[in-house]
């Protein structure tokens, strides 16, 4: 039966006993809905409640809720276990409020998350010190986040993504991770071995259709995007310095991306992913989708990412081709046009400016 994750929000006055008894309604009569409540999180502060329930469909939940005490869910999302628990940390009731008559949970679901992405698959020097590196980088950034109490939801040879109840535990431990990451194999040329870290907060569930997904999108673009090595939004450096008596965020360690960057990101990001690939696409369409002059999308540009709005488009697309050659997408030139270049040649200069290996020969030595 699917699983689901909703979302209420709680009017003022409304508190987790309250929610606790609206939980217990729901489970004296649950059965006659074809579903089964198997926990809630609730957030006094953030005025938000989530209930997990296994329920036919939408509408046997609505169903359910509306008859057991009239609160409909803002948004209902379909959800994995094994991610919800991979998040929240638990996808029943915790321990300590099992068994009890009123079972009051007071355990917010909202999250800190952090995407971390070192060298991509390219960026091998050869096959035994790429995997030294990737044993050591593992295993260094494992024993992190358990020591700051980070949850893994996601990894691969090149990326994390982690939750973390405490905004502190997860900006100590990117911290230390960037830290630690010039030590883990010190003999490479740095240049190869690249980190950015990303940290940015939300709630399980808004307007998209996967749990997490507003908060993830950003701090995956800010990971890709965004100059600095490690970057946090606002909202994380407000609730850090809450969370350590108003304690001051170094601003040389960390980049502070502010409520302005974290619009135009997504702005940015928003409309290059839907005209990256189109090969007359320039700069001054660039410009004139965001509502800006040529001079404010340069400056905007050059300020977040380092670089020109030209420069970005490209490495955009080539980035998109590299990911193409390595699903084995297509032949060279099919690639070159389907990533918006006018001709394979040029195509195969600009890969090797930006990889250092020619796309024919990056396919021998990775994918053959």
């Amino acid at each position: 039966m699917p699983l689901f994750l909703d979302l209420h929000e709680m009017p003022d006055g409304v508190t987790a006993e309250h929610v606790a008894q609206m939980h217990q309604a729901d489970l004296e009569i649950e059965h006659k809905y074809n579903c089964r409540g198997l926990t809630y999180w609730c957030d006094e502060k953030r005025q938000r409640a989530f209930c997990l329930i296994e329920a036919p469909n939408k509408k046997a939940l609505k169903d359910l809720h509306s008859h057991a005490h009239g609160d409909i869910p803002l948004r209902i999302i379909e959800v994995d276990e094994t991610i919800v628990e991979s998040f929240l940390g638990r996808i029943e009731d915790p321990e300590k409020s099992q068994n009890t008559e009123l079972n009051i949970i007071n355990d917010p679901a909202f999250r800190v998350l952090m995407v971390l992405e070192t060298s991509n698959y390219l960026n091998r020097l050869e096959a035994n010190q790429f995997t030294i590196f990737a044993q050591k980088f593992h295993n260094n950034v494992s024993k992190t986040l358990k020591k700051f109490n980070g949850r893994i939801v996601k990894k691969d040879n090149n990326s994390y993504l982690a939750s973390f109840k405490s905004v502190s535990d997860a900006v100590l431990c990117a911290l230390k991770i960037k830290f630690q990451f010039k030590y883990v194999t010190p003999k490479f040329d740095p240049s190869t071995r690249k980190l950015n870290i990303a940290l940015s907060s939300g709630v399980p569930v808004t307007n998209k259709d996967n749990i997490f997904e507003e908060t993830i999108t950003l701090a995956t673009r800010m990971c890709d995007v965004v100059k600095e090595q490690l970057v946090i939004t606002s909202e994380v450096k407000l609730l850090y310095e809450s969370e350590n008596r108003n304690a001051a965020i170094d601003d040389k360690m960390i980049k502070i991306l502010q409520p302005n960057e974290e619009k135009f990101l997504n702005q940015l990001i928003d409309y290059v992913e839907q005209a990256w690939n189109k090969p007359n696409f320039n700069v001054n369409d660039f410009s004139r989708a965001l509502g800006l002059s040529k001079s404010q999308l340069y400056r905007k540009l050059t300020k977040l990412t380092g670089q020109s709005p030209n420069s970005f488009l490209k490495e955009f697309r080539l980035n998109k081709a590299l990911n193409l050659l390595h699903e084995q997408y297509g032949n060279i030139s099919e690639i070159a046009f389907e990533t918006g270049f006018n001709s394979a040649a040029y195509f195969s200069k600009c890969f090797l400016d930006k990889y250092g290996i020619l796309p024919s020969k990056y396919i021998q030595q990775h994918i053959a």
